[in-house]
């Protein structure tokens, strides 16, 4: 019997020690190894079961936040630093200065060029012997400054004559003479209005024409302003698809003074844009549409073709009422070559002469308005944009002839 009782407690203790050393290797198998942090190393304990009906705890008092103030998810700004955030603000439209008189205000550049002429035949005058070679010397200086040869002729002999009847010797009386004779090769009686006013149905519409490099689209934009400035109200047509920055350039500009330009694509039919831009200056109610067409070589003669092809396509809506010609002074006689080509294929209404500041042949004033029998309307005297002026006789020939 006891040896059963033995058994029986040996068998006890043999289960006991082999339950125990299974949970040991369990609890071994869960730990993590010494070299683990402490907080780490830590039991947690498992989440209590959610309460629910009486059990359930009493909800925390938390902020409440409205929808506005809930980030969106990928945003990286406050909504205050989304308010600071600042959107560029448009351009100023600017305010060109009044065009009246500002040839007089700009005669300072047109003079220091100008001055040569001036002086140098004051100088052959003053002389005390006024023979023929010193009319000879006269005539040189003239036609040097690009007068032309036959109103150079008319210049000299109207003066050899008042010079001899008048017995005229004085600087004073000598530069008064010259004034005389030289105002009325420019001729103050031409007419020099810029027809830019609109009709009853349809705005003016000006063409602006040239050959390469004259300075067209500078020309156009200033333009514009002269005509802002004046109190037009102004649609511009960039008609000149050939060149690529034509465009961007002309439309640059019109922004600048509040005018909105009408393009089409890059190498596009030109015509159809001049008359699409007369189309949106009779439903704008505009004053003026002025169009900028491509540069062409007057040898050309598919491209000046093309040109009447515009005239004609924009007549369609009304009259053409300006075709201006961009003539650079600086070219000389060459500019008078280009004027005469382009004569022939559109009626030439007015000259714009550009760089008149940079050349001391402003004789070609006197010379384009003989051989196209039509008025320097504009003059550029600068690269600013208000350095474009209307055509003064008056304040020009006082350039000429200096204080």
């Amino acid at each position: 019997m006891e040896i059963v009782i033995l058994v029986v407690v040996i068998a006890l203790v043999v289960v006991l020690a082999a339950g125990g050393l299974v949970v040991g290797s369990r609890r071994r198998k869960q730990q993590l190894p010494p070299s683990a942090p402490p907080s780490i190393r830590k039991t947690t304990a498992p989440p209590a079961e959610p309460h629910v009906g009486d059990e359930a705890a009493p909800p925390r008092e938390e902020a409440r936040r409205t929808i506005e103030e809930v980030p969106l998810p990928g945003a990286t700004l406050a909504p205050e630093a989304l308010e600071e955030v600042e959107v560029p603000a448009a351009p100023p439209v600017e305010q060109p200065e009044p065009t009246a008189g500002r040839l007089v205000r700009l005669r300072s550049r047109l003079s220091r060029s100008q001055n040569t002429l001036g002086k140098g035949l004051l100088t052959l005058l003053s002389r005390e012997r006024l023979d023929d070679d010193t009319w000879e010397e006269v005539e040189d200086t003239l036609i040097t400054a690009d007068v032309g040869v036959t109103p150079t002729q008319e210049l000299v002999e109207r003066l050899r004559t008042r010079v001899r009847v008048l017995g005229t010797r004085t600087p004073a009386e000598l530069r008064g003479l010259l004034r005389e004779e030289l105002l009325t090769l420019v001729d103050p009686t031409l007419d020099r209005v810029l027809r830019t006013e609109s009709h009853e149905e349809s705005p003016a519409v000006v063409l602006v024409v040239g050959v390469n490099g004259t300075g067209k689209t500078t020309t156009t934009g200033k333009l514009a302003r002269v005509l802002v400035a004046d109190g037009r109200s102004v649609v511009l047509g960039a008609a000149d698809t050939f060149r690529a920055a034509a465009a961007d350039q002309l439309q640059t500009w019109g922004e600048r003074v509040g005018a909105r330009t009408v393009r089409g694509p890059e190498g596009g039919d030109p015509a159809s844009i001049a008359f699409d831009a007369v189309k949106e200056g009779i439903a704008e109610g505009a004053d003026t549409v002025l169009i900028d067409t491509a540069g062409r070589l007057h040898t050309k003669t598919g491209l000046m073709d093309e040109l009447g092809k515009v005239k004609r396509v924009v007549e369609k809506h009304g009259p053409v009422d300006e075709v201006l010609l961009v003539l650079d002074a600086t070219t000389g006689q060459n500019g008078l070559v280009q004027a005469r080509v382009f004569a022939e294929v559109v009626d030439i209404t007015g000259i714009v002469l550009t760089k008149l500041d940079g050349t001391a042949k402003g004789g070609i004033v006197i010379a384009v308005q003989r051989e196209l029998g039509v008025p320097v309307k504009l003059v550029g005297l600068g690269e600013g944009a208000d350095d474009l002026a209307p055509f003064e006789p008056e304040a020009f020939v006082d350039a000429l002839i200096g204080e």
